[in-house]
């Protein structure tokens, strides 16, 4: 195996990506209350849901040590790509990135490349599958290194939220102007800039904030039908399938993927949260 991707937990593979020996999750913590889990492959979103409707406070995440990340570079692939959340949403990155500087100490030189997605969820399973394609096509570390950070920076990521209590609890809101109160169902279209939350707009009932959504995609996005849809929803499949329907419905994409949040993304979510990325 000539190259390795590592990805926090945040990222959500497919499924047929999650046992390939060529892509390792680096867990992070949660923690609701007195209910603490790993975000790996024992996380139950249907239990963690329930414990955070049922917690007056707001859930939290531990991000992985930077030893953690440290052996996940040790193997024998010369080439390691690691994708993180975003550096302004989540201390995975420095942790990353001092892992790495770890492991350059106890084990030598070795091509590692951290990239801080700007993003969440798809966003970095858009980075860590490119990657792979990059790879297989034979490209040289460096290559990699230049086209990834181009693709990153292309790439849009938008999400819509019934509920932005635990975004707004951790202070990750901090760049969004006020948000109307949640009894008027005001749902505010939000995106991505930069690694930061921005809000891109707003509409009355999720399903009008849905088609904003697809609304504002169409117009920001070029060259869509070289691009791939990706969506990741928190409990629910069909909102999904609606918002993937409205968007194809505006613009030609080259292939569109759907997938349930693993654990952090279910956390920043909340039940009912939808994120795009493409």
């Amino acid at each position: 195996m000539s190259y390795k991707i590592v990805v926090d937990s945040c990222c959500e593979l497919p499924e047929e990506y999650k046992k390939d020996a060529r892509f390792e999750i680096v867990p992070l913590g949660l923690e609701v209350g007195d209910y603490q889990v790993m975000d790996d492959e024992t996380f139950n979103q249907k239990e963690f849901l329930e414990k955070v409707a049922a917690y007056p406070g707001c859930p939290k995440s531990s991000c992985p040590s930077p030893e953690r990340y440290r052996e996940a570079y040790h193997c024998e692939a010369q080439d390691v790509f690691v994708v993180t959340l975003s550096s302004k949403l989540s201390g995975s990155h420095n942790s990353a990135v001092l892992g790495k500087n770890l492991y350059h100490e106890k084990y030598g030189d070795k091509n590692i490349y951290i990239c801080d997605s700007e993003s969440a969820s798809c966003g970095e399973t858009h980075i860590a599958l490119k990657a792979m394609e990059l790879e297989e096509a034979g490209l040289s570390f460096e290559e990699i290194v230049k086209e990834l950070d181009a693709f990153r920076d292309a790439m849009h990521t938008y999400f819509v939220l019934d509920n932005l209590e635990t975004l707004r609890k951790n202070g990750r809101l901090t760049g969004v102007k006020a948000l109307v109160a949640s009894t008027l169902s005001i749902k505010p279209v939000m995106g991505a800039i930069g690694g930061s939350i921005v809000q891109k707009g707003q509409a009355i009932g999720i399903k009008k904030a849905l088609t904003k959504l697809a609304d504002i995609l169409a117009k920001e996005v070029v060259k869509s039908e070289e691009k791939v849809l990706m969506i990741t929803h928190c409990n629910c499949p069909e909102r999904a399938e609606l918002i993937k329907s409205m968007i194809l419905d505006k613009v030609r994409v080259k292939d569109a993927l759907v997938m349930d949040t693993a654990g952090i993304s279910s956390m920043y979510a909340n039940d009912g949260g939808i994120i795009v990325t493409i």
